[in-house]
């Protein structure tokens, strides 16, 4: 993102007719939240000068501790262009959470990923992240409802009048593009309604900001054409689900990619191995953070591309963290797993933190995968040593509070209120009676 100035954004603001701002921030959750402030009070927010009560947003902090401040991030700035202009634009800046006394707020998902920054910039490393986003087009009952009722039954890069979610996507992308963002690819999905977006790799702060952004974005669009699009894991039975394929990478201080060695096998260095070492090692713990949905787990299942053994591979898709073919300034590890509910400033530090420990203990990981996984059998993966991701939202939690490592990254304020969270999930989930079971059940027994 451009370098801005106080001076600039607020010269900006007045050329571009800006009436509102939203101070934009994300609670522990990943849901964004917003300050709507009128243009008059820009230089205030610039200032650090609005607060907000922090106890009225999901796991950030109680009543008796509730005054928050906003410090937005003026690289940020930017303004919503779908909005009609005859009333005025609407700019928007991603804020930083602190507290009355200008300490960072340790609840702020923001300022984890901060901190996960900085240990591996201490360790020599800038770390540049590259998601692709997936997610379903649904159609809106006559109230505005979303239905879960496809908008499309195409398939994979299949072209309208097939693919009716074209013009839509359309918008999307040329919303983005005029939100400084630098769309590479966009294309209809394997599932009818599904559709991805990829825009480019960047550092991983701003990375998650543009996740953030992407997903605000989706919905405005497609609200605007009459859809609902949701990055629900897994919205209809016997489909594909949607993920968030998450590609990372390290460079040096000195712009060298550190996992690149010609040298070395399939072209990686050592320290690209240890990465994938810590990937997998913490791979249990790290789904609660990438996949924290009960609904995640209806998509992590064999049969439908989605990763489900603890593995990796130069040279196959069925593993959870690949490889891609290219090399240089472009060798990268992706984890296949999570999905894009996530928080992705938690998901993107907690993915970091594995990656980095890797490194830091030399984390050797097994060797690559050639064989499909998915067709070997029960006996096969455990002589390879090849363990399972958590079944459930369940399993995820309790490997997560196994897992020091992901909790010390995260910090005991998120950590804390994310398992309270997850629990009351999990709690109220399992004992609900769902539809499948008076389907299965009520005229049986």
């Amino acid at each position: 993102m451009s370098k801005m100035s106080k001076e600039k954004i607020l010269r900006q603001a007045a050329e571009l007719d800006v009436k509102f701002i939203r101070l934009q921030f994300t609670d522990i959750l990943g849901i964004l939240k917003n300050v709507a402030i009128p243009v008059s009070q820009l230089e205030r927010a610039l200032n650090d000068e609005i607060m907000f009560d922090g106890s009225s947003i999901e796991g950030f902090t109680r009543i008796e501790e509730s005054d928050m401040r906003l410090r937005p991030d003026y690289s940020t700035f930017t303004t919503f262009t779908w909005h009609p202009r005859d009333k005025g634009a609407v700019g928007r800046l991603i804020c930083d959470v602190y507290l009355p006394n200008n300490e960072p707020f340790q609840g702020d998902p923001r300022y984890a990923l901060r901190r996960v920054l900085e240990e591996a910039n201490s360790m020599g490393y800038k770390v540049m992240a590259g998601p692709e986003c997936e997610f379903f087009l649904f159609k809106r009952d006559e109230e505005g409802r979303p239905i879960p009722l496809t908008h499309d039954e195409a398939s994979y890069f299949d072209l309208g009048p097939i693919d009716k979610g074209e013009d839509a996507r359309r918008d999307i992308v040329q919303a983005l593009e005029e939100m400084g963002f630098e769309v590479e690819a966009s294309h209809h999905e394997v599932a009818r309604g599904q559709h991805e977006i990829d825009f480019k790799y960047d550092n991983a702060l701003d990375t998650a900001d543009r996740v953030a952004t992407f997903k605000f974005v989706t919905r405005a669009i497609a609200s605007l054409h009459g859809l609902h699009a949701t990055f629900m894991p897994k919205p209809i039975f016997g489909i594909n689900g949607s993920g968030m394929h998450t590609n990372l990478s390290l460079f040096t201080h000195d712009g060298r990619n550190a996992f690149d060695n010609p040298e070395g096998e399939f072209g990686l260095s050592d320290v690209c191995r240890y990465f994938i070492g810590g990937l997998l090692r913490h791979a249990p713990g790290l789904t609660l953070v990438t996949n924290p949905l009960v609904n995640s787990y209806k998509r992590l299942v064999p049969g439908y591309e989605a990763p489900v053994y603890i593995s990796w591979s130069a040279q196959n898709r069925s593993t959870l963290v690949r490889v891609p073919a290219t090399r240089g300034n472009s060798t990268r590890v992706e984890l296949r797993s999570p999905d894009p509910s996530c928080n992705p400033y938690l998901a993107f530090a907690a993915m970091i933190a594995a990656g980095l420990d890797g490194i830091r203990h030399r984390i050797q990981p097994p060797p690559s995968m050639i064989h499909n996984i998915y067709n070997m059998s029960n006996t096969q993966r455990q002589e390879s040593g090849i363990g399972n991701l958590p079944g459930s939202l369940a399993e995820a939690i309790d490997a997560f509070e196994k897992d020091e490592v992901l909790q010390t990254a995260l910090g005991d304020h998120i950590v804390d209120r994310l398992i309270e969270a997850k629990r009351i999930e999990w709690d109220v989930y399992q004992t609900q009676v769902h539809a499948w079971e008076i389907d299965q059940y009520l005229g049986v027994f």
